[in-house]
Formats: C-alpha cells, structure tokens, sequence
C-alpha cells in the first residue's frame, strides 16, 4: 500500500525514482507521482492509473535533469485516484514537496487551521495537509543547518495516526528529510559508480536493491535527514540523535525478477520449495532438536505460558487456524486465532502468561501491529513470525521467528503462507520440546516429516499441468465453493481467497461439517466443488465423513474436484477431477494440498485476462488500519 522512494546522490534522480517505483508496484497503487529539485524549484509530475500513464506524461514532458528527487504510488484512502490527488503534493508557496504512506487521523482539524490562514487547498487527500504545515513551520524556524529536518520534527509531533513523510524544500536543494510513525521506512546507503556517496529512501529495500544492500532501520518516531554533504543523520521526535540499525539485505535485485515466468507469482509458487527448505535451515540440531536461537524468550517464559493466542490478518489468519491444531496437539496448551482487527476491541484476557504470536509477512500490517501493541499493554509475551527483517513487528516484539521466504513480489501471497506454516510448527514443536511435552526421539521423528516436505513441494509441483487445464475449464464459473475438514479447512478458506482476490469469482470455503447446516443449498447442477481430503490416517475417521460429503454434492449435481493423497482409493467413485499429492503426516498436510489451489486460483485469472500479480483494490501491505 503506498510505495516511496527518495534519492540523493550523483545519478539521474528521476531515472532512479522511477525505477524504484517499478520496483514497489506490486505494492498496489492507483496514481503515481514524482518530485525533483532544480532551477530553484520543485518540479513535479503526477498521474492517476498504472505507472505507464506517469510515463507517458514524462516522454511527452520532460522534467529538468536533477540529483535530488522522490516519488510516490498512492492508493487512495482520502480522496479519489484522480490526478489532483496523486502525491507529490506541494505547499501553496510552491517550495515544498511532500509523499506520504499511512493516514493523518485529525486532518480534518489541521486542514481548517490552514483554511483560516488563508490557504487554498488543491486536492481531497490528509498528505496537503503536511505540505502546507511543513512550509509554514519551516518559514517559523531559525535559518542554519537541519531547518528543513527541525520543521519536520515538529510538524510530526502535531500529526496523529499512521504516516511516513518525505519531503523536499527548495531552499534546501542538497537535501531530503523523512518521519516515520506506525508506517514503513527504510534508509539505503551506497556509492555510485564515482565513488560518491548515494542514499536512498523506500518503503522496503526492493525500491532500491539494485543499487545497494546496505540499510538502515528507521525507527518508530524517528526523523532521518540526508545531506548531500553532511551525510546520515537520525533523530527521535524531540531532536535527540539516535544512531540506527545498519543491516545487509541478503537477496539481490535478480530475485526480484519474473525468471522466464508469465507473473511474478508463478515463480513465486515455483520458488515454494527452496522457501521451505531455507525456513528450516539452521534450525535443527545435530541430534534433531530444534535450535530457535532468534526466540528471545527464555526457556522458564516458554515453561509459564497457559494460553496461545495466533494473531493475523488475510491469508497469514488462515496460517494460524492450521497452527491452533498443531500447538495444541503437540503442547496441549489452549490456542485461540484471532482476526487482528477485532482482536484489541473485544477487550481479551491476557497475562505474563499469555503467548501472543503475531503473523505478518510485510511486518508492517496495522491492524497485526496494534494488535501486538495491545498485547504488550497487557503483559503477554509476544512472538513474530515474519519474512521481513527489520520490519517494525518483529522489532516491537519480545520474540521472532523469521520466515526465508525471501521477496514476494505478486499480492496474493503463496510461498509466504507456505513459509509462514513452517513457522507456526517450529513454535508448536519448540514448545512442546522446551516444555517437555515431547520427548527427544519424538521431536526428532516430527522434525524428519518436516525436512521431508521441501521435497514433497517439489513433487506437487511436477503434477501441475492438468490443475492448469482444469483451471482453463473453470474460468467461466460464477460459483466455486471449496470444502475440508480437520486440517484442511483452512486450506478450503486459503483456496477460495486465492480465488476470491486474483479471478474475482464469488468463492467460499466451508468445514464439510457444516455442509448440511445451509451451505448445501448452494449446489446447482455443474457447481464446482473442490474438497481438501484428509488422510485416511487423519483422527477419528473423518476422511470417511468428507467422503460422504463429496457423494452429497455430486448427488444434487456438483462437479466435483478433489485433492487426495496418493493411495486414497475411496474418493475416486465420487470425484470428477482427482488431483494428487504426496503422503504426508496430517498436520502437515497444508504445506502440499495448499499448493494446487494456487496454481488452479492463478490459471482462471489468467484465463479470465486479469493482472495475476496485482488484483484491483488490493495492496501486498496493508499499513492503516
């Protein structure tokens, strides 16, 4: 959601703007806009629609060659996406310029203190609001190094809600200042081919890996100042210096390429077993214990705990419904999952003795965030797992566990969940192993299943192209409900959200339970009906019960696609489309079955001629609440 860059250094700064803002499309974004210094002056461009219209304007007129420069993707929370409501939005003196990620809660009262000041505002957006404030204080503050980074400070401390700011004064052509609250912000540092010094500002480090590895975290209610001749300098709120966290970002610019693919997403599906494979590296003893060095918690903290609670949004939710039933099989400790946009405002009991383990692949997902803040308000111990190193929720946390996913470039999130499962049993496991609920040869038999499932990944993979047919097939579907039990019910909701945001196909998953409780007055001849078998291992016999399912859908008229493990016989008379996968212990069994439906969701989208990789309406970080 919302995607900057900012830039100062020796190069073109529009060519490295623009390339940043590629970078960052998959963020999602309806109008693009960009700023840079020269003449004494702002020059900006802005068009709503894809970066390609932004470009388009930019061939037919050209902005002066500069050093100095930002941009901007918007994705529109105030205001429409209309041109005038593109960022860079600049201050009515014209000196200013100013993109921002995030929402001013109390605009509305800053915005008529400047209309009874006398200023005209251009657009519908809170971010006018910060330009004009900006020019103002800065106007109010003593000449002399760091005026521009001393205004942003205090316009900042006047702002409340979620924002990260970057701006641009005219008068102070060899520099860029940014604020950070509660929003995304990263600091590159690097050198150009010269050997000068560069710097760089992004929303993440894809907006400019391909210039340099080197980062800086930019922290909660911190202002960083670049100068071309003074250098880096952060600060918090009140002025006082902070020294930041210099990290390596360890994939290069080449990872964030198709790869020969079609979109970016099916290589990302394709990338699924190497992602595993890497969430696990490291982090198995020689003796098959599992070696969680990044779990800050100590051992007597893990040993206390007497409730779980998963916390998340979207498809890392679904992520933490399959772990509820691993952690409590493995630990016999009580789980709760939580959609974190509700989880603070139901006011839930929480303690020292409480583990609130929150998931976010972007590490910046608001509603997760706040929920993590209203955990540590409570005393619960919180625990990330997260793909993003450095990310504001793994940094709040008392604990993470990171995911290796490494980048994911499409929206709609495949070897992120893959990786985040992987997570959610290495906690369950650590639990259970810490606790002594498991015993060491135990511990060992369940960490040989998991180091088996990259391969079982790669097997999925090989068996695609019917799913890819049957996918053709189906594109014409106005309906397709997706069923499981056990484990696989959460698989059934991952499979219709694929299909929900990438096809725009109504979809709905269902515990096959519940089937007869309504959900089966749904079943119209030739409605598609795919059903997440269990093993026939799976407890208490419900792979029987999903099989009768199956025969009451076909009855009433259902196409019926059925993924099953290989040897499972049972299902064969009563399904239409059989698609296999391997044998894998039940709990685990998401890590393989979730596979075919990305495939199936992605091949109707593509089929129905829609942008797999960035559906409408939809952000890959959603970063307001």
């Amino acid at each position: 959601m919302c995607g900057i860059v900012g830039y100062v250094g020796p190069q073109n700064a529009l060519d490295v703007v623009l390339e940043g803002l590629r970078r960052l499309e998959y963020r999602g974004y309806d109008s693009a806009g960009v700023a840079v210094l020269a003449g004494g002056g702002q020059a900006t461009a802005k068009k709503a629609g894809k970066l390609a219209n932004l470009e388009k304007d930019l061939a037919d007129s050209p902005l002066p060659e500069s050093t100095i420069g930002i941009g901007h993707t918007r994705w529109a929370t105030h205001g429409g996406p209309t041109d005038r409501n593109a960022h860079p939005h600049v201050s009515a003196d014209g000196r200013v310029a100013v993109i921002h990620n995030g929402i001013i809660e109390n605009f509305a009262a800053l915005r008529a203190e400047c209309e009874a000041a006398g200023v005209e505002f251009t657009s519908e957006t809170d971010t006018e609001v910060a330009a004009h404030l900006l020019a103002r204080v800065y106007d109010e503050t003593p000449p002399g190094p760091g005026r521009l980074a001393e205004a942003m400070r205090t316009v900042s401390r006047r702002l409340e809600g979620a924002f990260t700011l970057v701006a641009s004064h005219a008068d102070e052509p060899d520099t860029l200042v940014a604020s950070r609250r509660n929003s995304p912000l990263v600091v590159g540092v690097g050198e150009a081919a010269d050997g000068t010094p560069e710097y760089f500002l992004g929303s993440d480090v894809a907006a400019f890996i391909a210039h340099t590895r080197e980062a800086r975290e930019l922290g909660q209610d911190q202002v960083v100042e670049i100068d071309r001749h003074r250098g880096l300098t952060v600060t918090d709120f009140a002025g006082t210096a902070v020294e930041p966290h210099a990290y390596t970002v360890d994939w290069d610019a080449e990872a964030a390429e198709k790869g020969g693919y079609d979109w970016f997403m099916l290589k990302e599906i394709a990338e699924q077993p190497r992602a595993v494979a890497d969430t696990l590296l490291g982090r198995i003893g020689q003796g098959g214990e599992l070696v969680l060095d990044e779990v800050r918690l100590s051992d007597q903290d893990l040993r206390d705990i007497d409730k779980v609670f998963v916390v998340a949004c979207g498809t890392a939710y679904h992520a933490g419904l399959i772990a509820k039933y691993a952690i409590e099989h493995w630990t016999r400790i009580p789980v709760e999952v939580e959609v974190a946009s509700e989880f603070r405002y139901r006011d839930p009991v929480l303690d020292r003795s409480t583990l609130v383990v929150v998931i976010s692949q972007s590490g910046e997902t608001m509603d997760t965030l706040m929920a993590l803040r209203h955990a540590k308000e409570q005393k619960a111990r919180v625990l990330a797992i997260c793909n993003a190193n450095g990310s504001t929720i793994p940094r709040e946390s008392d604990a993470v566990l990171y995911t290796h996913a490494g980048p994911e470039v499409a929206v709609a999130s495949t070897k992120g969940f893959l990786t985040q499962l992987i997570a959610c049993y290495l906690v369950g496991l650590f639990l259970a192993q810490v606790r002594g609920i498991k015993y060491a040869d135990e511990v060992a038999t369940i960490v040989d299943d998991l180091r088996r499932l990259p391969e079982a990944v790669a097997e999925v993979l090989t068996r695609m192209e019917p799913v890819r047919e049957l996918g053709r097939s189906l594109a014409g579907a106005g309906t397709i409900l997706f069923l499981g039990r056990h484990v696989a019910f959460p698989v059934a909701l991952e499979g219709a959200l694929k299909l929900k945001e990438l096809a725009y196909i109504h979809a709905e998953g269902f515990a096959a339970g519940e089937l007869k409780h309504g959900p089966i007055a749904l079943i119209d001849q030739g409605t598609p009906v795919v059903v997440v078998v269990p093993s026939p291992r799976a407890r208490e016999s419900v792979h029987g019960k999903v099989v009768s399912n199956i025969q009451e859908v076909r009855a009433r008229g259902a196409r019926t696609i059925v993924i099953a493990e290989e040897g499972d016989e049972d299902v064969v008379p009563y399904a239409d489309h059989v698609i296999r996968v391997p044998r894998t212990p039940t709990l685990m069994a998401p890590v393989v079955t979730t596979v075919p439906l990305q495939v199936l969701a992605c091949e109707i989208a593509d089929t129905r001629g829609y942008d797999v990789d960035q559906p409408r309406n939809l952000a890959k970080s959603v970063t307001v609440e």
